[in-house]
């Protein structure tokens, strides 16, 4: 069996969702992705259990707004899903799996320039400061994820803004901040990880 196979296996991704923090109110398990939750009769997500699969979660229906990596584990409430996010939304609407993510074989290559261009530098570990590896600066105007998938940090130490980085959107290529998602304003990001699968 081929590593896509692998990936595509039922039961591979599953996620519980609940209406209030706690894991209290309604209640619904999903294993593929749902861009509106309020099609379900929900009127917010504000507790999430990650069973199987890296998740990633949008404040808004249609994967929109806000991104924020759910790995796996419990999410009693919003701080648990924004960590140090300075970045406040109390409740999720819309989700999806994130296929791609493969910890042990990712890679991304940073660039200096927008559309590629410049300077470039390759990754294939953590680092929880950009300049601290030798990065010149607080923004990555472009990058392409040749593997895997990442989780991009507004600053250093995993903090800030979250954005996510994959192989199978956008065929791994950013070419500038407009496409790290629609809530992106700048293309400061200092810190970026692998995600856990």
């Amino acid at each position: 069996m081929n590593q896509r196979e692998q990936m595509e296996q039922p039961g591979q991704w599953r996620i519980t969702v609940w209406e209030e923090e706690n894991f209290q109110g309604k209640r619904c398990e999903f294993m593929l992705e749902c861009p509106n939750i309020l099609d379900r009769d929900f009127q917010k997500i504000r507790s999430i259990k990650v069973d199987n699969g890296p998740w990633v979660g949008y404040e808004y229906p249609e994967y929109q707004g806000q991104q924020f990596i759910l790995e796996k584990g419990d999410y009693p409430c919003y701080q648990a899903w924004s960590g140090n996010s300075s970045y406040r939304t109390e409740h999720l609407l819309s989700f999806r799996p994130i296929k791609c993510a493969n910890h042990s074989d990712s890679k991304i290559t940073l660039y200096e320039c927008e559309d590629m261009m410049g300077r470039k530098f390759e990754m294939c570990d953590d680092y929880p400061s950009l300049q601290g590896m030798g990065w010149c600066s607080k923004e990555v105007p472009s990058m392409k994820v040749n593997s895997g998938a990442w989780v991009g940090y507004q600053f250093p130490g995993y903090r800030g803004y979250q954005y996510i980085f994959e192989r199978e959107r956008r065929q791994g290529e950013y070419r500038n901040y407009n496409e790290y998602g629609t809530q992106a304003h700048s293309n400061q990001i200092q810190s970026i990880r692998r995600i856990q699968h």
